[in-house]
C-alpha cells in the first residue's frame, strides 16, 4: 500500500484533482481562463470556503458586487456564502488554483499537526 497518489496535469482549461487524487478533505482545482473570457456563471456555497491563489495573468472577480483587480502572485480567500465570478483581462489570460474546504474545520496545522521521526 502507498501513502500518496501522484497524477500530471496538463494544459487543460479546468482540472479537478478531487476525483484524480482521491482527496479526503478538500477539493482542488487549477483553472485557465485566455484573454476576455469568464466563469459563464455566478455561484456561492452551503459550508465550504475557497483559496484563491493567482499562479499566472491577470483578471478579476466578482464578489458579492464588488471587483477586486487580481494578478499573479495574489491569494484571496473567499467566505462560502460570498457570490463569486471569475474574468481574465482582455489582453491576458489568467491561471489560478482554487483550494476548497469546510469553512472552520482546520483542527490543526503545520507543527500542531505534524509527527517529527
Amino acid at each position: 500500500m502507498t501513502n500518496y497518489e501522484k497524477i500530471t496535469v496538463g494544459n487543460e482549461g479546468r482540472v479537478e484533482l478531487h476525483d484524480q487524487l482521491k482527496l479526503t478533505g478538500a477539493e482542488v482545482s487549477i483553472n485557465q481562463l485566455p484573454a476576455g473570457a469568464g466563469v459563464p456563471f455566478v455561484h456561492s456555497h452551503t459550508n465550504n470556503e475557497e483559496i484563491y491563489g493567482i499562479l499566472a495573468g491577470k483578471g478579476k472577480a466578482i464578489l458579492d458586487g464588488e471587483e477586486v483587480d487580481l494578478a499573479a502572485g495574489d491569494w484571496l480567500k473567499v467566505a462560502p456564502a460570498a457570490k463569486r465570478q471569475f474574468f481574465a483581462a482582455a489582453d491576458s489570460g489568467i491561471t489560478y488554483l482554487c483550494i476548497q474546504v469546510k469553512e472552520n474545520s482546520l483542527g490543526g496545522f503545520t507543527a500542531e499537526d505534524a509527527v517529527v521521526y
